[in-house]
């Protein structure tokens, strides 16, 4: 199995246990030029970006520490992308969470990081 199919399976098992924990799933996978977002979805009346990261174990650090700042900064861009195509969620507050899974063990991470603009590119946030 390659690393894209790994990358799928372990999604599909972050979304299983997601929607068994009251997420309700609205896209997988979004992609735009600023970046890519696994999970899109409601949680509890929010709107939720979900970072999904898989590690074997954690000899070579914990999944939760492979969503650095960089990382962080590029889910926000495509967060800010997702809500300008899809007005309807704009009331909605926005809340980004990371599910971890190392081994079998699966850790949701629910507001795992603040909103993060990189102002300093001289970009916009379209750039």
């Amino acid at each position: 199995m390659n690393k894209r199919e790994i990358g799928k399976e372990y999604e599909q098992a972050a979304a299983s246990y997601l929607e068994d924990n009251g997420f309700r799933i609205l896209e997988r996978n979004f992609r735009c030029r600023q970046g890519e977002v696994d999970l899109v979805g409601i949680h509890q009346d929010c709107l939720v970006f979900v970072e999904v990261k898989y590690r074997k174990n954690d000899r070579a650090g914990s999944p939760e520490e492979a969503v650095n700042y960089r990382k962080q900064i590029r889910i926000c861009k495509t967060s800010d992308y997702y809500r300008l195509i899809h007005p309807w969620h704009g009331s909605r507050q926005v809340r980004y969470d990371v599910v971890a899974i190392c081994a079998d063990d699966i850790r949701w991470h629910q507001n795992a990081f603040d909103y993060v603009w990189d102002g300093f590119s001289g970009r916009g946030y379209f750039a």
